[in-house]
């Protein structure tokens, strides 16, 4: 955070200089005003190359950003005024990134702007669909009862999204390991070995040619495999990032197998989450389906919630399209449906997210428990056969000098 050095009078009068540390000059001349200073000079104090803190633009993490939700609904609740109340956070935050932005959201409010506006000058740390449930909450009056939403909206999104990372991540750390493990054994161990069988003249198994062959193979063009292997990812990372191909992408995840119905679950759960804290929060239907839309991680279930909007647009009801795509199970249609005729739907959403949710934990569970055994039998299997490759030409030639 940016120190500033300042030359004040304090209510005696007399003259002080000293340094205080704030988001921007704004904000640093707002904290001196509240410490009772009469400003003369203010200046931001230059700092070595060893000293300056890099800050590309971090997020600000889950659970700082959830406590910060859950004390600013305390504070407005206990009747503290909004600019103390975020005065007070930004003191007291354990996020630099968002102390900074908290100290500059003071200084736009004491200037006379609306919370929403201070926030959305923030974009990476505060969301379209956050932004808007600010807003709905300062029209209507009950902005601590918004924050309580959005805290909980946060909590459970952010549950959910960590398990079904622990779900992925231990898969992909035995694959490394796999790799790893298999590289090593095919770059130094087996070439050892080649010239011993080279000097017995011996007819080798068919796996121990297969093995050799990869082994020197890796040996020698090891460069150009990993060549291969950055194009791949730089390939694929372009056509990802075409519309097309993130579609593609998407649908692809959707369709793999054990891991494509956990990741629909996590999506499903989210949408309907999101939809229900938006509709409870009187956020206009159409603007809360675009911003569904955005967040909900995935383009096939995008398309479904656009074409929801575009039917609602037409007077048709918002469950129908969902009805005829494929992504969305009838139970989620259903209950919208029902939502819709009983005038209930933010209670419908939340439940079908509730459900969602408990079906990731479930699947999670599921999953570790197959995936574990499976994977140390797939790792077994590469180690085994590498190393029956080579016993078995050993045992073959020390029979034969026996």
């Amino acid at each position: 955070m940016p120190t500033f050095i300042y030359e004040a009078r304090d209510r005696a009068g007399k003259r002080k200089r000293g340094k205080v540390e704030a988001g921007s000059k704004p904000a640093a001349i707002v904290e001196l005003k509240r410490q009772g200073l009469a400003l003369l000079a203010i200046e931001q104090e230059s700092k070595s190359l060893l000293q300056k803190e890099i800050d590309i633009g971090r997020p600000v993490k889950s659970q700082d950003f959830i406590v910060f939700l859950r004390q600013l609904a305390t504070l407005i609740k206990a009747g503290i005024g909004i600019v103390d109340s975020i005065h007070i956070l930004s003191q007291q935050s354990e996020s630099k990134v968002l102390r900074r932005i908290l100290l500059e959201v003071e200084a736009d409010i004491r200037k006379g702007g609306q919370l929403s506006e201070a926030f959305s000058k923030h974009p990476k740390v505060f969301e379209a669909m956050f932004l808007s449930m600010i807003r709905a909450g300062e029209a209507s009056g009950s902005l601590e009862i918004v924050l309580d939403r959005l805290a909980a909206y946060y909590e459970k999104s952010h549950y959910t999204r960590e398990r079904i990372k622990s779900a992925l991540m231990y898969p992909l750390t035995v694959g490394i390991l796999s790799v790893a493990v298999t590289m090593y054994l095919l770059m130094n161990i087996v070439p050892t070995f080649v010239s011993m069988f080279a000097s017995f003249h011996a007819e080798l198994p068919a796996m121990t040619r297969m093995v050799m062959t990869a082994s020197q193979s890796l040996v020698s063009s090891w460069h150009l495999y990993l060549i291969s292997i950055f194009v791949l990812i730089f390939i694929s990372k372009f056509i990802v990032n075409t519309p097309y191909g993130r579609y593609l992408a998407d649908y692809a995840k959707l369709k793999m197998p054990i891991f494509g119905k956990l990741l629909q679950k996590g999506a499903l759960a989210r949408m309907s989450r999101t939809l229900s804290t938006l509709f409870s929060s009187s956020v206009p239907i159409l603007q809360a389906l675009t911003i569904v839309e955005d967040v909900v991680g995935n383009k096939i279930i995008s398309q479904a919630v656009h074409e929801s909007k575009t039917s609602l647009r037409e007077g048709q009801p918002l469950s129908e399209p969902l009805k005829r795509a494929w992504v969305i199970p009838p139970l989620v249609s259903r209950m919208i449906a029902i939502g819709e005729e009983t005038g209930s739907l933010d209670q419908m959403l939340e439940k079908v997210a509730d459900f969602y949710e408990a079906e990731v934990d479930n699947a999670v569970d599921k999953i570790k428990t197959l995936i574990e055994p499976l994977m140390i039998v797939m790792l077994a299997a590469i180690v085994g056969t590498i190393v029956l490759a080579i016993m078995i030409p050993m045992f073959e030639i020390f029979g034969k000098v026996a």
